[in-house]
């Protein structure tokens, strides 16, 4: 690990995540803090319905940890991981769920072009209901930039707008 690190870089990650942290909120997300691999994590949930999904419940889990660098590696460990626990946490009667969406993202100065790639690629399922979206974040001196899959799901299109649109207010 850089012994710089610990610098300009991971305070630029650390006050991305407390931004985030306001940002759920704000939307009236239930924020908590949970660890993965010996990273505190940022995570919110929410639940809407609306008249135009006919009446059908869509939830949403926003899981965000600052890290030294992004890899494909570590992306897809965080994605497996946070979508098995966004899992454990859902409502419901079992088999009778609605659709849910899981937005894992990685923040860092550094993000390696192949995670970028592989968080722009597609989404990803866990079953037939949870869709995960994963996303790089990149605390960059010039600005932040996030990758992620835009593009239509075939399962659970329907909340496509609606998860956009929320990525693009948790993450900008």
């Amino acid at each position: 690990m850089n012994p710089n690190a610990s610098g300009p870089t991971a305070d630029a990650a650390a006050t991305y995540l407390a931004a985030l942290r306001e940002r759920l909120a704000g939307d009236g997300c239930t924020v908590t803090t949970p660890e993965w691999n010996g990273h505190s994590v940022v995570t919110g949930s929410r639940a809407d319905r609306k008249a135009r999904w006919f009446g059908t419940k869509t939830e949403l889990f926003v899981f965000a940890a600052a890290v030294p660098e992004v890899d494909a590696g570590d992306l897809a460990g965080f994605t497996t991981w946070a979508m098995g626990y966004a899992k454990s946490l859902r409502s419901g009667i079992p088999g009778a769920r609605n659709a849910a969406t899981v937005l894992p993202a990685l923040v860092s100065a550094r993000v390696r072009p192949d995670a970028a790639r592989w968080a722009a690629e597609d989404a990803r399922l866990l079953g037939t209901t949870l869709i995960g979206r994963p996303l790089t974040v990149e605390t960059a001196p010039d600005g932040v930039r996030t990758t992620m899959y835009r593009g239509q799901v075939q399962w659970g299109g329907l909340f496509t707008r609606h998860v956009l649109e929320k990525a693009a207010l948790y993450f900008p």
